[in-house]
């Protein structure tokens, strides 16, 4: 019995007594009241957060392969042309493009989608040609002009009194880089293409960048400039001592196809100016490394250098050896091993854009693909190259 109930036969309770105790009771009838209203909205809002939760988590999964729709669109379209050779996406963003160019070649052919055309930049940058110490620039034009002022304009000293004396006139060359088209044609399978598991955009910037690697880097070297870049070695090269401007200056060894003791060598990295050889490097083939890492000094310590970190170059005679596999051999009056700062002596100049051509028909049951980009290359110093010549004079 609850002692706010009154027992059977007692007394009625006074009327304020009464009264307190209906009060009480309404009020512990309204509180409950007031639980039950705290509970359920409590019970609402525990819902509510839940649901949003759930929300809030599927916004962030990352979504599967097959679902992701977040994709750059041209890329999509272009992965698609690429498998089925199907061109209405690609056709279909144009409208939405600031510049047909940026999707369509007006010769033929579509841009790759700009995660490939990396991947292929990353590939020929890292190969071992002249590219890794050679000046690099994009243009959009179909050549480049390099102005060269190898004159000095002249100096005089002055006096209060006397008249200032007339000074030389500074001579500017110019020297223009033409771009000319470089291209590849890697071949697949249909029933490849057709499989959803093969990665068809590495696939075809590896093959791409093999071929253009390749044929760059032996252009850069040898290239005549006829449709192609003109190499170091393609211009003249005159011994140093007679070193004009539009020539390379060469050092001979004295020995016929040898190196001798190797004091060439230092001779002619002190044939280079000083202003060139802060930056200057050491380029030759692995043949060529081989014979020269051999080499030791008066005290017997070799000139050759490991690198001591991983990715560091080797050194010889503390500047940094590029070893491209595109310099000729040692052999008698060979000029194997060039020595310079090719930031400044050699100028690579291409279009940003590389395109791709997709054909069906012309090697079937295969299917090719025309890639081709626009590069050019030639010397644009000629006081910042020198060569080493393996013979007596």
């Amino acid at each position: 019995m609850s002692k706010w109930e009154i027992p059977a036969g007692a007394a009625e309770p006074a009327p304020l007594a009464q009264e307190v105790t209906q009060a009480f009771s309404g009020f512990m009838r309204e509180f409950k009241g007031f639980q039950d209203v705290v509970r359920d909205k409590f019970k609402q809002t525990e819902e509510r957060m839940t649901m949003l939760d759930r929300k809030t988590y599927r916004a962030a999964r990352p979504l599967l392969a097959a679902a992701n729709t977040s994709e750059a669109p041209h890329q999509k379209a272009f992965c698609g042309y690429i498998r089925t050779g199907d061109d209405t996406a690609l056709r279909s963003i144009l409208p939405e493009s600031k510049s047909l160019s940026t999707v369509v070649n007006s010769d033929g052919g579509y841009l790759v989608d700009p995660q490939t055309a990396d991947t292929v930049k990353s590939v020929l940058q890292s190969t071992a040609s002249i590219r890794a110490v050679a000046s690099v620039v994009t243009v959009e034009a179909t050549s480049f002009d390099v102005l060269i002022d190898h004159s000095d304009t002249g100096a005089g000293w002055a006096t209060e009194t006397d008249p200032a004396v007339e000074t030389g006139t500074p001579m500017i060359d110019r020297i223009t880089i033409a771009l000319h088209e470089l291209s590849a044609l890697p071949k697949a399978s249909q029933r490849l293409l057709d499989d959803s598991a093969f990665d068809i955009e590495t696939w075809l910037a590896g093959r791409i960048a093999d071929k253009f690697s390749r044929a760059e880097a032996a252009a850069f070297v040898s290239g005549n400039g006829v449709d192609k870049p003109t190499g170091i070695l393609s211009h003249p090269a005159v011994d140093n001592d007679s070193w004009s401007w539009g020539s390379l200056g060469y050092v001979a060894t004295g020995e016929d196809g040898g190196i001798g003791d190797g004091d060439a060598i230092i001779d002619l990295v002190y044939a280079l100016g000083a202003q060139y050889r802060a930056n200057a490097s050491f380029v030759m083939n692995s043949k060529t490394a081989g014979l020269i890492r051999k080499l030791k000094d008066a005290d017997g310590r070799f000139l050759w250098s490991d690198g001591l970190a991983a990715g560091e170059p080797a050194r010889l005679l503390g500047y940094p050896v590029l070893v491209a596999e595109d310099m000729p051999d040692v052999a008698s009056d060979s000029l194997a091993l060039a020595f310079g700062d090719f930031a400044s002596g050699y100028t690579i100049a291409e279009r940003p854009d590389l395109r791709v051509l997709r054909d069906p028909f012309s090697a079937k049951p295969h299917v090719l693909f025309y890639a081709t980009k626009r590069v050019g290359g030639d010397v644009s110093d000629f006081a910042a190259i020198k060569l080493l010549k393996f013979g007596l004079s």
